[in-house]
């Protein structure tokens, strides 16, 4: 796990916390990689205009890569899903991806000339084959660990989306939009739908379900930190 272990500061039981919420406490339990994740200098220069073209051209072919695996445990998290209106949010969400966002993929491959052999079959970096394996050990685990890694991705992007939709915002249209993507309600409701719904089934999982639910939450918040830190690495 991370250096930021905050076992010694947040309980590791959610009885034990002050927060009213399951998801307030998983957060908590996350210690400094949520600010790490939400304040990284990858967003900071995304949302002011400075980072390099090249920069988010590595980022976006990985992330375009990853989101077939997001996409498989949205999927699983819909099959497993235990009511009709958890499974039309998921299937709603998955439309929004494999539609609004895959034509901003492809308008943004095509302005920033990333070639044929990287959209389709890129070398994939280690942290995104970590993600991928995560993403697929919460898929094969149940409901509840589908949502404990949906829930930290998508409300990490949302937090530092929000905060770089205020003006003054990015001219290039890749960036301008990926923050739009990322901030504007209708997301915001998916991820209020998402903290919800395992704020619901979280309190109530057996002692082994939550410990791993825990650690699926905050290994997703560290692989966040590391797949932005990726993106100036591998230049």
């Amino acid at each position: 796990m991370s250096d930021h272990d905050p076992g010694a500061t947040v309980p590791a039981d959610f009885a034990e916390h002050e927060a009213d919420r399951y998801t307030e406490w998983l957060r908590a339990r996350t210690g400094a990689d949520w600010t790490d994740a939400t304040g990284h200098r990858f967003v900071t220069e995304l949302g002011d205009d400075t980072l390099a073209d090249a920069v988010f051209r590595r980022y976006l072919v990985q992330d375009y890569a990853f989101v077939d695996a997001l996409t498989s445990l949205v999927g699983h998290a819909a099959g497993h899903a235990p009511t009709v209106e958890a499974r039309v949010e998921l299937a709603d969400f998955l439309t929004t991806v494999g539609t609004d966002e895959d034509e901003f993929f492809r308008r943004s491959f095509d302005a920033l000339d990333v070639p044929e052999g990287d959209r389709t079959d890129p070398d994939l970096w280690a942290v995104t084959r970590a993600f991928e394996d995560l993403l697929g050990r919460a898929a094969r685990a149940g409901y509840a660990e589908s949502l404990a890694v949906l829930v930290p991705v998508e409300w990490v992007y949302l937090e530092w989306a929000t905060a770089a939709a205020e003006e003054p915002r990015p001219d290039r249209f890749y960036l301008d939009e990926w923050i739009d993507l990322h901030a504007v309600p209708a997301f915001r409701e998916f991820v209020g739908w998402l903290r919800e719904a395992l704020d619901d089934v979280g309190p109530a999982l057996s002692p082994r379900r939550a410990q791993r639910v825990d650690r699926l939450f905050r290994r997703s918040v560290e692989l966040e930190v590391a797949f932005f830190d990726a993106t100036f690495q591998h230049e």
